[in-house]
């Protein structure tokens, strides 16, 4: 494999390919991260202030233009939890998924911009912080690398990058959500899982995404809460299709009570598996 100036590059070029909503930009040696307009950086989300209340303020118009009411509080927030979270994972899992390197981003080194314009998702401008990687990759050479000795030990690095992104995150969000400790770790698990998921299906690798997945997130991974538990069946036509139970509520039904995904906690099993035979017919 070639090796680009960064190790993550040619993952996100092939990120924007197959899922244009979003752009991914990294930035250069004494680059300043971007400010003003609708840019955000994480940091300032993490510290739950005044940056993290304007972020808020598009999740709460966006409801009441679509949905004609307001969301309360906490709903507004794991809406925009959930809009910050779902690409921010993909920034650490695309490289690992198709390259098997594993970047590091803290917080202080991701800005966020959900309203640039053709952009569904939105634009990130990030700055890694060194990556891991395995032995024999070309990428081992360049600054920031560091190599592990095999597979287990890099999906550990996955984790690990993850829940240093995000952990500071969600202490900012998490009193704006009612959410503490584990119900918080079980929505990041559901962003992990379904965002490389849904990536994966536009790589056209959507059966290895989700073996991948399965080892990443067996379900004894602490902090995260649940596993990936994906659940094959059939579609309307015999075809294979694939499901899996969220461990989090995206609380969507607070806007539509009827509404309640297929996969939702709240549902039992049985309601589920309706609901799931409904929607493939």
């Amino acid at each position: 494999m070639p090796v680009p100036g960064s190790a993550v590059a040619d993952a996100y070029d092939r990120l924007t390919t197959a899922f244009p909503a979003l752009a991914v930009t990294e930035l250069g040696a004494g680059e300043e991260a971007p400010t003003g307009g609708g840019w955000v950086a994480a940091s300032a989300l993490a510290e739950g202030g005044a940056g993290l209340e304007a972020f808020l303020t598009w999740d709460d118009g966006q409801v009441q233009r679509d949905y004609g009411m307001r969301a309360r509080p906490d709903v507004v927030a794991s809406f925009g939890l959930h809009r910050y979270a779902w690409p921010a994972c993909l920034l650490i899992t695309v490289p690992w998924f198709l390259h098997r390197r594993v970047p590091r981003y803290p917080v202080t080194h991701v800005s966020f911009d959900r309203t640039a314009p053709g952009l569904a998702v939105g634009r990130m401008a990030v700055r890694p912080a060194g990556f891991a990687c395995l032995p024999g990759d070309p990428a081992a050479d360049l600054p920031g690398a560091r190599v592990v000795p095999d597979e287990d030990a890099l999906r550990a690095e996955v984790r690990a990058a993850v829940s240093e992104h995000l952990e500071p995150v969600l202490a900012g969000f998490g009193p704006r959500m009612r959410r503490r400790g584990r119900a918080l770790w079980g929505m990041a698990t559901d962003e992990v899982v379904e965002s490389l998921w849904y990536v994966g299906r536009l790589l056209g690798e959507e059966e290895r995404a989700m073996r991948e997945l399965e080892l990443l997130l067996p379900g004894t991974t602490k902090p995260y809460v649940g596993a990936a538990a994906f659940r094959r069946s059939a579609g309307s036509a015999g075809e294979p299709a694939h499901t899996r139970d969220r461990v989090s509520c995206c609380m969507f039904y607070t806007l539509r009570p009827d509404d309640i995904c297929a996969t939702c906690p709240r549902t039992c099993a049985t309601q589920r598996a309706g609901r799931a035979m409904a929607e493939a017919g």
